[in-house]
């Protein structure tokens, strides 16, 4: 093997692309993957970060015959699923490209002894299991495009996800407490579920527990609290599920104190996997502070004409650099009587909705009669939640 080849992911990492240079060029072998590596990159253009890519169908053999006669991209995407000598193949690879390019691998087969040798004796970049989601696209391209660190430093910690109502009453709220509890209980990763609703927060409600102190106290006192003291507050539900949350005070007087809501996003992201933030849309600097420090938005709407209209206005909020994903749209009671189809929608909003929930009478029967949250059970709501999880960054374990 050569130095060379060995030494590829270090030199990649320092390089700066000539004008020219095509950006991303991929070689995958299924339609899937090729639809999502298209959709991701162009949401990374929309949200300023430019690219020219190439997205073909084909093997690494395909790759090897393109680069003995194309110039260097930037970014090489190859894929290894269904090679039986995907080590061999990528050895050939190496011996065709310039040292400097990016190679990021796509592969269906979970095996450490294989991630290594790709990271290692290939010199690839990193190594993606598939199914790819536009999330993978936006944290692994963000960074190798424009070479720059805070890029990757922001993604460093938990993922702070963003779940926000387009209006009140759509269901964003219990969205977010099956999404944490599917990820916290059912997928055992550390996950807060941070509700910032100051005035009726449903966390309390939903699991039957009351932060002491509140999160709403954290962001209105002037003192600097402590790590610790901001991970005390976090109330243990199930398993590795946690809720900081404010219990219900309509008559609250949120006189939240500027900085405060990074250092309590600081806390908890080195803390948990995920911090996923019930995030309702109100006119409180706070709010805003924590919208600006997640990693991915979520906007809920359902078929009403008031719901898409502030949905709109919701679309119209610029993502900051640390978003280089496009929001999700989930469309709640899909096929509810008397609300908007599906189409009239997506034409409104000039977009697809990415995760749509049927409009079902027991698709939220995970509420028992006692009121109490109990987990997203089997059906459809569980399938729902299971896609908006791989949405914004989680990736189940795969089989060898």
């Amino acid at each position: 093997m050569s130095e060379t080849q060995i030494s590829r992911g270090s030199v990649a990492a320092g390089r700066i692309g000539r004008p020219d240079q095509l950006t991303v060029l991929g070689f995958v072998t299924d339609a899937a993957s090729e639809t999502v590596l298209r959709d991701g990159l162009n949401d990374l253009g929309q949200n300023g970060i430019p690219n020219t890519a190439d997205i073909r169908r084909g093997t690494v053999k395909a790759a090897i015959a393109a680069m003995m006669r194309m110039a260097a991209p930037q970014i090489l995407v190859v894929d290894i699923a269904g090679d039986d000598r995907p080590l061999q193949s990528l050895v050939e690879l190496c011996d065709v490209i310039e040292p400097s390019v990016n190679v990021l691998v796509l592969g269906d087969i979970d095996d450490v002894e294989l991630y290594r040798s790709i990271n290692r004796r290939i010199g690839a970049v990193d190594y993606i299991f598939k199914p790819i989601t536009r999330e993978m696209v936006a944290r692994y391209f963000a960074a190798l495009i424009t070479n720059d660190v805070h890029i990757g430093d922001s993604t460093r910690g938990g993922r702070v996800i963003a779940i926000t109502g387009a209006r009140g009453g759509v269901g964003a709220s219990t969205i977010a407490s099956a999404l944490a509890w599917f990820l916290g209980v059912d997928s055992n990763r550390h996950t807060l579920l941070l509700d910032a609703d100051p005035f009726i927060g449903a966390a309390s409600d939903l699991f039957g527990v009351t932060s002491q102190p509140a999160l709403r106290d954290f962001l209105a006192d002037p003192l600097d609290h402590g790590q610790e003291a901001i991970l005390a507050a976090a109330v243990a539900v199930q398993n590795r599920l946690y809720v900081l949350d404010s219990p219900p005070d309509p008559g609250a007087n949120p006189n939240a104190i500027a900085g405060n809501a990074r250092r309590i996003i600081d806390a908890v992201r080195f803390r948990f996997n995920f911090v996923i933030v019930d995030l309702p849309f109100l006119p409180i600097a706070s709010q805003r502070e924590l919208l600006e420090l997640t990693h991915h938005r979520v906007i809920v709407l359902d078929p009403s004409v008031a719901a898409l209209r502030d949905t709109l206005r919701l679309l119209a909020i610029p993502n900051n650099p640390g978003q280089p994903q496009r929001p999700t749209i989930v469309l709640n009671h899909e096929g509810r009587p008397g609300g908007l189809k599906r189409k009239p929608i997506e034409e409104a909003l000039k977009r697809k909705v990415d995760i749509a929930i049927p409009e079902l009478p027991k698709c939220f029967a995970s509420l028992t009669a006692s009121g109490k949250f109990s987990g997203v059970g089997k059906g459809a709501l569980a399938r729902v939640i299971h896609d908006l999880s791989r949405e914004v960054g989680f990736e189940p374990g795969r089989k060898p």
